[in-house]
């Protein structure tokens, strides 16, 4: 049995969905419908039905700044009512589409993936090389991480606030056009020494010069001087995750090209997924997302979103399907985006609901979908 620290998922993750309103009506006020109420310090939104962009925030960073997981493209400034226009007590509002127009560019349905750090409160860590500003949640061990670099450029320790070593990492240059950065446990190994960019089909690359071949740690992670994360007086942030049992998992599989439900590998988690991350390590192709709001039921049809693409939500039976169950997932199809025989995925996972709660020993395991 799976036990868990966490009862309730939604306090410290949550997905909404809303149509737009084409920049009319504003502000568009977007409550969500967990259990718990959840302010969102981390919020990733995608249109589902047109080619934008996904539009990410947090509040170390604030409202008016928003990046591209698709992109490389430099972090951009949005006005007062424009894009995101604040973080709510249970959600968030949206105003007129200006740099990100999946926030609310037409009338077609969106998807937020919200993530709670410390209710936008931050503090100064000098663990590291130099000050960063981090906001850490110590149940759902997740932090968010913004520093400016030093000039002249030298390897970095950056403080991540954690006080235990992050299990995923993810990087984003804010002043420039660059790749995304992941660190992932279970990147090849030596870990350290590889990574996959977010915005991108690539395999895994080996290259010293993102974490200087060194694995991060209990209080800091390691940078070396790619432009990824350390260039002179550049801002960078960064996301990282530590797994909590019944609450999130960051693990790896490997595929076995079966084409039916019932016969892909399955994954366990110890819980029922609500959202799902996945990225083959030693195949050129798609970062998947699941989650179980757009797809509340196993189905033929997929309800797959590329991170690293601005193409809408692909719902045809094609392709990479996934099945989410009561503690675990299990993909399937033989594409090898997601189950090609013998290639090998990482994958990330939050919980809708943990497989059995942490009451007593009794406990009724939570059903399948």
């Amino acid at each position: 049995m799976a036990y868990t620290t966490i009862d309730d998922p939604s306090a410290y993750f949550q997905i909404a969905l809303y149509n737009g309103t084409g920049g009319l009506n504003l502000p568009k006020v977007v409550t969500n419908d967990g259990v718990s109420n959840l302010k969102p310090d981390f919020l990733w939104i995608k249109d589902r039905g047109a080619g934008y962009s996904h539009a990410l925030f947090d509040s170390n960073r604030g409202r008016a700044k928003v990046i591209y997981s698709d992109s490389t493209v430099a972090e951009a400034s949005s006005g007062t009512n424009d894009d995101l226009v604040s973080f709510d007590t249970d959600g968030f509002s949206v105003g007129a589409p200006s740099n990100a127009n999946s926030t609310n560019g037409g009338t077609t349905a969106k998807v937020g993936w919200q993530w709670v750090a410390n209710g936008g409160t931050t503090s100064s860590n000098n663990d590291g090389d130099l000050t960063s500003t981090v906001q850490f949640n110590s149940t759902s061990k997740f932090s968010i991480i913004t520093y400016t670099a030093k000039n002249p450029i030298e390897p970095l320790d950056i403080g991540h606030g954690m006080g235990e070593v992050p299990d995923v990492v993810i990087v984003k240059n804010r002043d420039r056009s660059v790749a995304w950065g992941v660190y992932h446990k279970d990147l090849t190994s030596p870990a350290e020494n590889r990574y996959l960019s977010l915005n991108s089909t690539a395999q895994e690359s080996a290259n010293s010069t993102v974490w200087r071949n060194e694995a991060p740690t209990s209080s800091i992670i390691k940078t070396g001087e790619s432009a990824i994360l350390n260039q002179p007086n550049e801002k960078i942030v960064m996301y990282a995750w530590k797994s909590v049992k019944g609450f999130s998992q960051f693990g790896t599989y490997t595929g076995n090209g079966k084409s039916t439900a019932e016969d892909g590998p399955f994954v366990y988690t110890g819980f029922r997924p609500a959202w799902v991350l996945i990225k083959p390590v030693d195949a050129t192709n798609m970062w998947i997302m699941f989650d179980s709001k757009r797809k509340p039921f196993n189905s033929e049809l997929v309800y797959s979103i590329y991170a690293n693409s601005g193409t809408a939500e692909y719902a045809g039976t094609s392709y990479h399907n996934c099945n989410l169950y009561s503690n675990g997932f299990q993909p399937y199809l033989t594409d090898s985006s997601l189950n090609g025989t013998g290639t090998r995925y990482v994958f990330l996972a939050f919980a809708e609901h943990p497989f059995v709660t942490s009451d007593d020993a009794g406990s009724i395991p939570v059903t399948a979908r």
